[in-house]
């Protein structure tokens, strides 16, 4: 048990020293390309924040632990939005930028939509809701990018935005490739060793992947919000919540069903219905809804809803491993 924990934890450094090994030599190998920052960080970076997620939720999948594979993503939303924005929100809330977030926002809630028909009608998802959800992402990442290359500023500004003193080709080369071997060997370490944290405890896998595993695959915006918020900067990490989730539901979620489609977990029962319909997808939706309406409505974050959100996310976890 002790010797799983060690991995465990090792898993963990290795996927998070990995992605962000990841994004710094994929956009030293962009800017190359002489893209700009905007898309950059629109693209390369938001998608390295949650190789973690893609790379556990996969791996899970493809070895048949459909429950972390599920727990992971979910888990990662829940987390994401009811303990690392709420504690933004909690400490130090501002206002937003609403025209930035409605994009994504949206585009969450066809997502959340689509993925809640699949889960009540069906009770699981078949690989082809896991190319509709890849196909999501497709069409917002070109949205996305889109949207952000009409926004780009004039050719000086450009210019002043590249860094005056580059990285070596070799260095960004390296960077990428070892990034991307250490977020697979710590997907797998977390994977094997959750597991067998979750069997010698006798908690089901979808318990430890909702919370352990999400916890910890959610330290790259953890990382992002604390750097936010010294820097006075908290709204900017709300939106990169916002951002992440929607990856979650449809990068990860859609990769893993693609390569393995699975059924909800059923080890958790709510007065004899599956926990997952009862109490995982409606939170989910509710801490995005309680996050997001009086962002887009009033341009404001509010510290009730950070303290409202953490005490929703304590009650969660409590539920979780006493159930």
């Amino acid at each position: 048990m002790a010797i799983a924990v060690l991995l465990f934890i090792v898993g963990l450094v290795c996927l998070i020293k990995g992605g962000d090994w990841f994004v710094d030599g994929a956009c030293g190998i962009a800017r190359r390309f002489n893209l700009s920052e905007l898309i950059i960080g629109a693209t390369v970076v938001s998608i390295g924040t949650t190789l973690p997620e893609v790379m556990v939720s996969a791996t899970s999948a493809i070895e048949g632990h459909s429950e972390i594979a599920y727990g992971n993503a979910i888990g990662s939303i829940i987390c994401n939005t009811a303990l690392i924005s709420a504690l933004t929100m909690a400490i130090r809330p501002g206002k937003v930028d609403k025209s930035r977030l409605k994009i994504p926002v949206i585009f969450f809630f066809i997502a959340a939509a689509f993925y809640c028909i699949m889960a009540y009608a069906n009770g699981g998802f078949p690989r082809s809701a896991g190319i509709i959800l890849l196909a999501i992402f497709v069409l917002y990442m070109f949205i996305s990018i889109k949207n952000m290359k009409t926004q780009e500023t004039s050719p000086a500004q450009q210019n002043s935005e590249t860094p005056a003193v580059e990285s070596k080709p070799l260095k960004d080369i390296l960077l990428l490739v070892i990034g991307a071997a250490l977020i697979a060997v710590g997907a797998r370490l977390l994977v094997d060793n959750g597991t067998k944290i979750a069997e010698n405890l006798g908690v089901p896998e979808s318990v430890i992947a909702l919370t352990m595993v999400a916890i910890g695959t959610s330290l790259p915006e953890l990382v992002t919000a604390i750097t936010s918020l010294a820097k006075g900067h908290a709204a900017l990490s709300v939106g990169n919540i916002i951002g992440a989730n929607l990856f979650n539901l449809v990068l990860v979620s859609g990769m893993a069903i693609t390569l393995r489609p699975f059924s909800l977990p059923s080890g958790k029962t709510i007065a004899g219905v599956n926990a997952a319909l009862v109490l995982d997808t409606p939170l989910m939706l509710f801490v995005m809804l309680f996050m997001t309406i009086p962002a887009i409505l009033k341009g404001k974050l509010y510290r009730f809803q950070g303290i409202v959100l953490l005490a929703v996310y304590a009650a969660f976890c409590v539920i979780q491993f006493t159930m």
